[in-house]
């Protein structure tokens, strides 16, 4: 069975969960949660193979998916922090600023209340310094969706993002496992139009024609792996930084408070560079001086 199939398993049995209760009756919210926990800790199960032996020499498993106007990543890992630990962290919205910003495309990030619920206002820009007002806006509901002794879900929609795209989600999912880790589901997607589709098309032709992803299409002449390009290789790189980010915070939470920030930012940068065809694109120095203008900028408000 190949990792798309494994990927449309999951998903559908969700949506599968959620539709059984509504028809018998109303949703419980209690058992729909204890089903998706269970159907997480299935997917561990059955990625025991992948989280082994990878290229990322990691537990670590990525795929990723396109479709005529969406595309999608995956990722599933285990993580060497307790389930407390993650769900305390990651169930803030507040956090989840702090992890946006460790993104090299993430300029800023504040939390407001919209409504009866929290949104993230996001900017998104280059991958330099540069003013906010240059930098795209991009407004994140923010939601847990699920959070019990044995199940943690956040969600983070944005409905419109830069040059048309659109339908944005980031859906961080956590069971713990018996030994003390924590095991993780990090879904990135978004859909786009002929404007995003276009300006895609002129990314990939031009600075990002010699970009690639992370999975193996194949393999060149001399036997050397040939791995994907295009909107899916684009897809694994942000998924991979974002998973990285999630980590790097996750870091900081044992450092001293005065030290976090710096703590997270050197982690975040280190584990991007130990995939340098992928995911290199400043050097450290560089990162490290404009994320610390960033994060002092965020921190004004």
């Amino acid at each position: 069975m190949n990792r798309w199939v494994y990927g449309t398993q999951y998903r559908w049995g969700r949506i599968a969960i959620v539709v059984l209760y509504a028809a018998t009756g109303g949703v419980n919210a209690n058992a729909v949660d204890a089903g998706l926990s269970a159907s997480l800790q299935a997917k561990y199960v059955t990625l025991q193979d992948q989280l082994t032996h990878n290229q990322f020499q990691k537990p670590l498993y990525l795929e990723s998916n396109e479709t005529r106007d969406a595309v999608m990543g995956d990722i599933y890992a285990l993580v060497d922090y307790r389930f407390a630990m993650v769900t305390a962290a990651l169930n803030s919205p507040k956090n989840w600023c702090d992890i946006l910003i460790l993104h090299i495309n993430t300029k800023h990030c504040r939390v407001s209340s919209a409504g009866q619920g929290d949104v993230l206002n996001v900017r998104i820009g280059k991958k330099y310094d540069q003013p906010l007002d240059e930098a795209y806006a991009v407004t994140f509901a923010y939601r847990v969706t699920a959070e019990t002794s044995t199940y943690l879900q956040v969600r983070l929609n944005a409905a419109e993002g830069p040059l048309s795209t659109r339908n944005y989600r980031i859906i961080l999912a956590a069971v713990p496992l018996q030994n003390g880790q924590t095991f993780i589901h990090l879904s990135y997607s978004y859909a786009y139009g002929l404007t995003g589709w276009l300006a895609m098309k002129v990314y990939l032709g031009t600075i990002g024609k010699n970009k690639i992803g992370f999975t193996v299409a194949g393999t060149h002449p001399d036997g050397q792996p040939r791995y994907i390009r295009g909107i899916r290789g684009v897809v694994e790189r942000n998924s991979m930084r974002y998973y990285m980010a999630i980590e790097a915070f996750l870091s900081g939470l044992s450092e001293p408070v005065q030290t976090r920030v710096d703590k997270r930012l050197n982690s975040w940068f280190a584990a991007i560079e130990r995939y340098p065809r992928q995911l290199h694109e400043l050097e450290q120095s560089e990162y490290l001086e404009m994320k610390r203008k960033e994060h002092r900028r965020q921190q004004a408000g």
